[in-house]
């Protein structure tokens, strides 16, 4: 049986996911579909920072602000940052939109939103809607990754891949975008996709994958979980 796991995540979160996989028994193989760049970010007056991604967390230097994150795994990123009055969401935008409108007052002044470049555009309508003001910041850009790695490349030709993981609709695009312009969607049919969210698994239907599985939390543990013993 094929022992290799497809990891899509852009690094550093590539090399921790790697990490947990070996783990767990399976043999990572990096294919990362995005490469991260940090950019400077000089911030405005603000009565809390909100974070969706560990990328925007560790992009960022701290400065005595309350801090709104997504999911654990992001207000974990945020405090190893310096950040220490950091409330995490239940993993997805609309939990972390739901937590601000109960413990924030518009009225307090603006929220900053530190992002990636084009990335949640849908969180901040859902906040201006709450009534707050938003002001957008790109922590980071995300620049889709050129091709395949080697080793993902050589494990999917030999057909050493069980599963793949997908992290993003975006990553999931540029993943997909990949394996079609290396010859390599036929070589999916024996591997199963695992999908962070519904939003991320409607992206992979279009490729033949022996199946397609979605955590039951939008987080890195729930993922994992769907490997199984290898």
């Amino acid at each position: 049986m094929p022992s290799g796991v497809l990891i899509t995540r852009p690094e550093p979160g590539a090399a921790e996911t790697a990490l947990r996989v070996a783990a767990l028994g399976w043999r990572p193989v990096l294919a990362p579909a995005l490469v991260l760049a940090p950019r400077p970010v000089r911030p405005p007056p603000a009565q809390a920072l909100l974070l969706t991604s560990r990328a925007a967390a560790r992009a960022l230097s701290p400065w005595p602000i309350p801090v709104f994150a997504v999911g654990e795994a992001t207000a974990e990123a945020a405090r190893a940052q310096g950040f220490t009055d950091v409330r995490a969401a239940e993993g997805d935008a609309v939990a972390l939109a739901a937590l601000c409108a109960a413990r924030l007052d518009p009225a307090a002044g603006p929220l900053l939103l530190a992002v990636g470049a084009g990335y949640s555009l849908d969180l901040a309508a859902a906040l201006r809607r709450h009534g707050f003001r938003v002001t957008r910041r790109i922590a980071y850009a995300a620049v889709e990754a050129t091709d395949l790695s080697v080793d993902a490349v050589l494990a999917l030709r030999n057909r050493e891949v069980a599963h793949a993981l997908f992290f993003s609709p975006r990553s999931a695009r540029c993943s997909l975008r990949a394996l079609i312009a290396s010859g390599l969607s036929e070589g999916l049919r024996g591997v199963e996709a695992i999908a962070i969210s519904p939003r991320v698994a409607a992206v992979l239907d279009g490729l033949p994958w022996r199946s397609i599985r979605t955590a039951r939390r939008p987080d890195q543990d729930h993922i994992l979980e769907l490997l199984g013993p290898p």
